[in-house]
């Protein structure tokens, strides 16, 4: 049996003296036995050759087909292809090819597919669980988890629908060989993934990459930063990944280097050509792709020169598993960790969000147990002040629950006769978790010792050694440390010209917020706001900060804020021109904004009115977590005085997040007679 598992090896990887791995063999084996294993091997030892090969054998042996659980995309997309390599019919069933369903779902009912590949959110769909995979479940022949630690909320990258793939193998007969697989657990994990699946025989090697270089540079500034991609990047070997913290800055990372000349693009959850865009890095077509977190478990280009990080991440486990994609197949390959001011605040923002909190719970709970009919997701954002991402998170993680207080039936949510209280102090023992794990990140940043030793450390290597090419282990850089000045300052600039558009709402909140105006359905173009502009992003380089500085600080905004406005409107250049400017008013902070708007207006040499009033008091509209919430806070709120002049109009604002203040009001202005209304925020608060 092993001489044909090495002839497909071969075959696989192209390569007629290819070679398995330590224990690749003996893990594949132990399938065909019909063991369950937890696999923990670094990135890039082969953990998918190992469920290809075995499923190739068993297939031979006229065992049924491969479920395989796989969290991302991208990693199906690469897996897809390397099982077509071995002659193995691999279907897929997702979110991005709904009209290939009937036919895959058709073939694996026919047994025409030798491997069937699904995200662990599938198992959420009724309609799959019904129509496919309880007709199917009885003729799995190899069970395969792919990124196990996702399973256990101890580990770095847990996700609420791993839960469900528990349920799943509790349904498949006992003789099943399971394998579950990770490059990123530590013994915390690894025990609560074993404990969770069941009786499973675990196989460790070691994490160490031996063609990593590392370097942890320590730059504030986010100018800094940037001047250092721009003059760096093309200097590193092959291509590679630029890691940020958030989306925002992936598309201001990219925006600026493709401005330096640099070719990149920015990958995150929300780009629409996600699979080109990975193309375009396998075939070398960009030197690299500005990422979130969206391209990472699973992604495949053995060849990867390098991996730099923006910003630092959260937790060590979760760095190793981004900067193990450089350097797989290269002798020499480049980790360079960046870290500046705003790493602190943003991982803060991520511990403080990532579990509901039991208002939030109790708020959904509530309003299910009213409805006699159930309540559709976006219902549900009428009885509770949630967002619509909140709304969802709290039934993800309910409905994962065993057994669960909510059931979903033909898309609409119900309550369930079980009494459910949420885990408040397991839930502080994460977050205490994840608050150590960002200090033993802070430890790495600073560590004056072999980098490579360290992160094997973190993850309970027993074979963590020097790895003798590190920044530390080395004794000198492994790149340029410092920055042209006046790269820096053109960096800088760049940040404070950084405007970002507000884009006009389009259709009114369903169901209908308002009472007193009764809109709804589409806007109207004669009511509808023209896009608009931001200064700024709240609390960022550039102007952010000051904008934060003269709101909760200094009671007033400095007039510099005004001359970054008024450069922003020569190159926005609106038309048609506005010929006045209002404000936003304000019962909490009277002369802010007014003050300000007055000054932007002297210096546009417009005049300034303050026609918009406000007739009733109403909540802060920060407080208001939904568009029905948002929209309906504002409804017979404000009026528009007899003093409104004619022509367009600038409508100012200190800061924009929902848009619905902007859309209602330029709603009314509009009503009114008025020709054109521009939105102008010195912030938007979007992370």
């Amino acid at each position: 049996m092993k001489p044909q598992a090495l002839q497909l090896l071969r075959q696989a990887l192209n390569r007629p003296d290819a070679d398995f791995r330590q224990s690749q063999w003996e893990c594949i084996e132990a399938l065909l036995r019909r063991e369950r294993l937890l696999v923990v091997q670094r990135t890039g030892w082969g953990k998918s050759m190992v469920y290809f090969l075995a499923t190739r054998l068993l297939r031979d042996r006229r065992a049924g087909f491969t479920l395989l659980i796989s969290p991302l995309l991208s990693l199906m997309r690469n897996q897809i292809l390397a099982a077509e390599r071995l002659g193995i019919r691999a279907l897929t069933i997702n979110s991005s090819n709904t009209e290939d369903w009937p036919e895959m779902e058709g073939r694996l009912l026919r047994d025409e597919a030798d491997l069937l590949l699904i995200s662990p959110e599938r198992l959420a769909n009724d309609s799959f669980r019904e129509r496919v995979l309880q007709h199917v479940a009885q003729r799995v022949g190899l069970f395969v988890i792919d990124e196990a630690h996702c399973i256990s909320d101890w580990g770095h990258d847990f996700r609420p629908d791993y839960r469900r793939i528990v349920r799943v193998l509790r349904a498949l007969p006992p003789n099943i060989p399971v394998l579950a697989v990770t490059a990123t657990a530590n013994d915390r994990v690894v025990n609560d993934v074993a404990q969770q699946l069941g009786d499973l025989q675990i196989v460790r090697g070691p994490l160490i990459r031996e063609s990593l270089k590392l370097e942890n540079i320590w730059m504030p500034s986010p100018s800094e930063r940037l001047a250092w991609l721009a003059e760096n990047l093309p200097r590193l070997p092959g291509s590679g990944i630029v890691y940020t913290l958030t989306v925002r800055d992936a598309e201001r990372v990219t925006e600026w280097l493709k401005r330096k000349g640099i070719r990149v693009a920015a990958y995150h959850a929300k780009s629409e050509n996600r699979e080109e865009l990975e193309d375009q890095l396998l075939r070398n077509e960009v030197k690299a792709l500005v990422a979130t977190v969206a391209l990472g478990m699973g992604f495949d280009k053995p060849d990867l020169g390098f991996v730099i990080h923006f910003q630092r991440p959260g937790s060590v486990v979760h760095y190793y598993q981004q900067v193990g994609r450089a350097g797989r197949a290269v002798n020499e390959a480049y980790g360079i960790l960046l870290s500046g001011e705003e790493d602190q605040e943003i991982t803060d923002y991520f511990i403080r969000t990532a579990f509901p909190p039991q208002a939030h719970v109790d708020g959904v709970l509530a309003a299910l147990n009213e409805a006699k009919d159930g309540m559709r997701t976006y219902e549900l954002q009428e009885h509770v002040n949630l967002s619509y991402r909140e709304i969802e998170k709290v039934l993800t993680l309910l409905s994962v629950e065993d057994p669960s207080p909510v059931m979903k039936t033909g898309g609409r949510w119900f309550a369930t006769p079980v009494v459910y209280r949420r885990d408040a102090e397991k839930i502080e023992r994460l977050c205490e978790l994840r608050h150590a794990e960002q200090g033993q990140m802070m430890d790495y940043m600073r560590s004056s010792r072999c980098l490579m030793r360290f992160l094997a450390a973190a993850l309970d290597d027993p074979a963590a050694r020097e790895c003798g090419k590190c920044a530390p282990c080395s004794g000198t850089s492994v790149t340029p440390r410092k920055v042209s000045e006046q790269l820096t300052n053109e960096a800088a600039l760049f940040l404070k010209r950084d405007h970002r558009p507000i884009e006009p709402r389009k259709k009114w909140p369903n169901p209908n917020p308002f009472e007193v105006h009764h809109w709804s359905g589409w806007i109207d173009d004669d009511l509808r706001a023209e896009e608009g502009r931001a200064l700024c992003l709240w609390g960022d380089a550039g102007w952010g900060r000051l904008v934060r500085r003269g709101k909760y600080e200094d009671g007033r905004f400095d007039p510099s804020l005004a001359d970054g406005c008024v450069e922003m409107i020569r190159a926005w250049n609106p038309r048609p021109r506005p010929q006045w400017l209002t404000c936003v008013p304000s019962l909490t902070h009277p002369r802010l904004v007014p003050d300000f708007a007055r000054e932007l207006a002297r210096r546009l040499g417009l005049p300034f009115v303050e026609c918009i009033l406000k007739i009733k008091a109403n909540a802060e509209q920060k407080t208001m977590r939904n568009s029905f919430q948002q929209a309906r806070n504002l409804d017979g709120v404000f009026e528009i005085s007899d003093a409104m002049p004619n022509g367009p109009v600038f409508l100012v604002d200190d800061m924009v997040d929902s848009r619905w203040t902007f859309t209602v009001l330029a709603a009314l202005l509009r009503q009114r007679g008025c020709e054109a209304v521009f939105p102008l925020a010195l912030a938007l608060n979007n992370l």
